[in-house]
């Protein structure tokens, strides 16, 4: 199947670094995805004989199964929403009150679709839609359509991010899109990754360093070189983030207020053990 797009908007995706990434990765049997987000890597490469794609973040595996599985029944019940709006951003957002998984889905993927950047944190989850930037309604059944076919087979786990590295097979590739170490993640996240967590995940990559492939992105500080320097490949890249890594609270500017980050550039390591 041909490259698309991820179904989400997701804060700190790799959309745009989609090609960069793909120039480094090798074929493998099984791929996994331990932080899978918006899982733009997956919908761009060729799916493997095996593909695993996983998050701690329950409501986000919810939606993908709801995608994979019932793709029709999320798009009618879809249809029977309110136009996007910051009156209906309100409502879903608020007041709605979902009766089953399906219904919590659809409310899940509406806010994900007009909300600034994706963000799912309630906190700061502010209306962001506009028809001429935005992926209309109309075209979310399309979206859906492509996303659940490319999907089938593939393994949806919710589970550790470390405990899904180490049941992965002899030999699979991981693309570890890893939370930013230095960043206010909590202000875009359900699931806090915490300091410790850091740690955690640099341990279990060293103690399974020579039986699977690593593909690593993280900040480009000194701070993370130090903790990877056991890995032999280790790249600086640059491309435009799809969301400023910016306080929304500074100099007391906030998302619902009309103030937006700044889609400048961001630098960060490419690390690898192949």
């Amino acid at each position: 199947m041909s490259a698309i797009n991820s179904p989400f908007r997701y804060a700190g995706g790799k959309f745009y670094a989609r090609k960069l990434i793909a120039e480094h990765l090798t074929d493998s049997d099984v791929y996994c995805e331990p932080f899978a987000g918006g899982g733009s890597i997956f919908f761009y490469k060729e799916k493997s004989r095996v593909n695993v794609l996983n998050d701690l973040d329950q409501n986000l595996m919810l939606v993908y199964r709801t995608i994979r599985d019932r793709p029709e029944e999320l798009t009618a019940l879809l249809a029977t929403f309110a136009p996007p709006s910051r009156e209906s951003h309100f409502y879903y957002k608020n007041l709605y009150q979902p009766d089953n998984e399906l219904e919590q889905a659809a409310r899940w993927y509406y806010l994900n679709r007009i909300s600034y950047s994706g963000i799912m944190q309630f906190q700061n989850c502010y209306f962001g839609y506009g028809d001429k930037y935005s992926m209309r309604p109309e075209n979310w059944p399309r979206n859906i359509a492509r996303a659940s076919q490319k999907l089938q087979g593939v393994a949806l786990r919710c589970i550790d991010a470390v405990d899904c590295i180490r049941s992965m097979p002899d030999g699979a590739l991981l693309f570890v899109d890893a939370p930013y170490f230095g960043a206010d993640q909590d202000k875009f996240y359900t699931c806090f990754f915490s300091r410790q967590d850091h740690f955690r995940l640099r341990d279990v990559i060293r103690q399974e360093y020579h039986r699977l492939k690593f593909f690593i992105t993280y900040d480009n500080c000194e701070e993370i070189r130090e903790m990877y320097s056991f890995m032999p490949a280790m790249y600086d890249k640059e491309w435009n983030y799809c969301i400023s890594r910016t306080d929304d609270q500074k100099e007391h500017k906030k998302l619902q207020d009309g103030h937006r980050g700044k889609r400048g550039k961001g630098r960060e390591l490419f690390i690898l053990n192949y």
